[in-house]
């Protein structure tokens, strides 16, 4: 039997491979949908656990020398797995609670990125060398500190359910994807820096480079989403063919993803903005029965997308030839990994708390309890301790060609990065639902949840507008009172002048509903 196998997969190199990672891959779907309601088990877990069965399977086959079937590389996430899973991310994200918490978002995705990427950094630049791990340059110390500060929410997001839980899913969800837009971003800036010339100028020059691109990757991303929605409308594809209508959203979010990458931008920022203008303006474009299938198709693209890196991860486990290239002692290989997971804790903590509370200022309402109480930090805390895919690319990115290393420091770094990933989704990933169950019981109703969903900022305040027919003193008045209630309130001012713009000029030309008509 084993003789025929392998005859069979010499005579059909590629076919073979991909047959059985598919095969392996539909029974992961199978058996995820079979423990969905496992108080333990995610779809991430399982995905993981059965990726390792498998890959303990071929390296018996392989008498001990690989796990793969396929190999990875950096190519193959970041071209063709990546872009489906961000752009379904923008695409299904409830626009009205992301943007009301964006602030909040912003601060935990962005500045988070940055307060944990630097004390991920100094603290393994400190800590390696007396651990006896030497051989990282500065430049990979930096990116060291970008890839474990990139974050996994999917299993925390598959335990909260976004009805009875609005704000929570919508900060976790949101940091998820800005996070891990940021530490690509940040990633790609750091590869521009000269290490050997680092002064105080090093650090303007980074955060100049990130600006830079997280402003034009953003961008790009609304340019195409409106460029879609504008030809969806005047076009009216499905006049002739809903099929025409969900291939030209498709190809214009992953045209955009590509340009992107083309310019050196960030691919994932554009796509992600392009999916949400997409859903914002294009989807009430489509017919009805498009707009069904586009949902549908998008969530299926996504999913399928994550269930393989899960389960390559736990094939990669495996991977005999990193381990013997490492040459580290067991203890070394070991105090790194649990210094990394340390610094991961640390490193998130460090600014969830802290942040939580500012965000708490800066949504200060008459009232209204505060929106961000303890028990949402632990567990906002709590899901940003998983890593996942990005950090499995990145350092794949840097630490391997194609997905092969000869450099024992790289492989060491490599196999690093796979038992953070195995361990934070595993240990952390199996106590993410009895820790929300514990802290956020499902009978007991989240009251600031609850009037942070309902209730809309035009419900909230009412803000004083200018007016072409009012006398100069008193539009000088309105300006003072709009201002002050921008200090005072500035998400919920901001909000409520966007909806009034949005409607007025926005949908008109590009489409969508009228949320309300506009106030005099």
């Amino acid at each position: 039997m084993f003789e025929f196998v392998r005859n069979l997969a010499h005579e059909h190199e590629q076919v073979v491979p991909i047959s059985v990672f598919v095969a392996i891959l539909c029974l992961c779907l199978v058996i995820g949908h079979l423990l969905e309601e496992n108080r333990w088990v995610n779809e991430s877990i399982t995905a993981i656990l059965i990726g390792g069965i498998a890959g303990t399977v071929i390296l018996f086959l392989n008498k001990v020398k690989s796990s793969h079937i396929l190999r990875f590389s950096e190519e193959l996430f970041f071209i063709y797995l990546l872009p489906p899973i961000i752009f379904n991310a923008g695409f299904q994200v409830k626009k009205k609670q992301f943007f009301q918490n964006f602030i909040t978002i912003m601060l935990f995705g962005v500045i988070g990125v940055f307060i944990s990427t630097s004390i991920i950094t100094a603290g393994s630049w400190w800590l390696f060398p007396k651990l006896g791990f030497f051989g990282l340059t500065a430049r990979e110390y930096l990116a060291v500190g970008t890839i474990f500060s990139s974050t996994d929410t999917v299993c925390t997001l598959q335990v909260l359910h976004q009805d009875e839980n609005p704000l929570l899913y919508s900060l976790v969800f949101g940091e998820g994807v800005v996070n891990d837009a940021t530490s690509v971003v940040l990633f790609n800036a750091i590869q521009k820096i000269d290490v050997s010339r680092i002064n105080s100028r090093t650090s303007f020059q980074l955060i100049g480079d990130f600006i830079y691109l997280f402003s034009t990757s953003t961008a790009l991303g609304v340019t195409f989403g409106l460029v879609t929605a504008y030809s969806l409308k005047t076009l009216y594809f499905g006049r002739h063919s809903t099929v025409r209508e969900l291939a030209i959203m498709v190809l214009m979010a992953y045209l955009s993803y590509m340009l992107a990458e083309l310019l050196d931008l960030s691919g994932i920022l554009t796509v992600f903005f392009c999916g949400i203008l997409m859903s914002h303006y294009a989807w009430y474009n489509v017919t009805e029965s498009s707009r069904i299938t586009t949902r549908h198709i998008f969530a299926m693209m996504s999913f399928v997308a994550e269930t393989f890196i899960f389960l390559y991860v736990g094939m990669d486990a495996l991977d005999m030839e990193k381990w013997k290239m490492t040459r580290l002692s067991v203890g070394t290989l070991m105090a790194s990994f649990g210094t990394l997971v340390f610094l991961i804790l640390v490193g998130h903590a460090a600014f969830v708390f802290p942040l939580s509370a500012f965000s708490n200022c800066l949504n200060k309402h008459p009232d209204r309890s505060k929106p961000l109480t303890f028990r949402h930090q632990v567990v906002i805390w709590w899901a940003g301790l998983m890593r996942g895919a990005v950090s499995i690319a990145l350092a794949f990115k840097q630490f391997t060609f194609s997905g092969v290393t000869w450099d024992p420091v790289n492989a060491a770094m490599i196999t690093n990065t796979i038992i953070v990933v195995l361990f934070t989704t595993l240990v952390f990933g199996f106590l993410t639902k009895p820790l929300i169950l514990c802290l956020l019981p499902q009978h007991v109703t989240d009251t600031s949840d609850e009037a942070q969903g309902s209730k809309s900022p035009k419900e909230d305040i009412t803000l004083p507008l200018l007016s072409f027919e009012g006398s100069a003193s008193t539009n000088i008045l309105r300006a003072k009172d709009s201002l002050s209630m921008l200090i005072e309130r500035p998400v919920y001012t901001v909000h409520f002048y966007w909806r009034k713009f949005d409607d007025r000029y926005m949908r008109p030309i590009f489409g969508g509903p009228i949320s309300s008509p506009p106030e005099c």
